[in-house]
């Protein structure tokens, strides 16, 4: 059994062997459930939704979309501090 400690802030920190159980990596998000009797479950979230339903999110009514050249432009600009 892990026991973890509890700061005076009410935070814990996970060990990274049970993140890596549970295949979380940094930026991950994690669902708590509260069960009966004081106890909670720790599930990592799995995005849902596959990348076509990700595919058009971002048009926009009357405006026309960027060609690749026009958005590799604007991302050097952008790192350039041109922006």
């Amino acid at each position: 059994m892990n026991a973890l400690t509890v700061t005076a802030k009410g935070q814990i920190t996970l060990k990274r062997d049970l993140l890596q159980h549970m295949g979380i990596h940094p930026g991950d998000k994690l669902s708590i459930d509260k069960m009966p009797g004081g106890e909670i479950r720790i599930r990592a979230e799995r995005p849902s939704g596959s990348i076509a339903d990700f595919c058009g999110s971002l048009k926009r009514e009357g405006q026309r979309s960027l060609s690749i050249e026009e958005m590799n432009e604007i991302i050097g600009k952008g790192w350039a501090g041109e922006l």
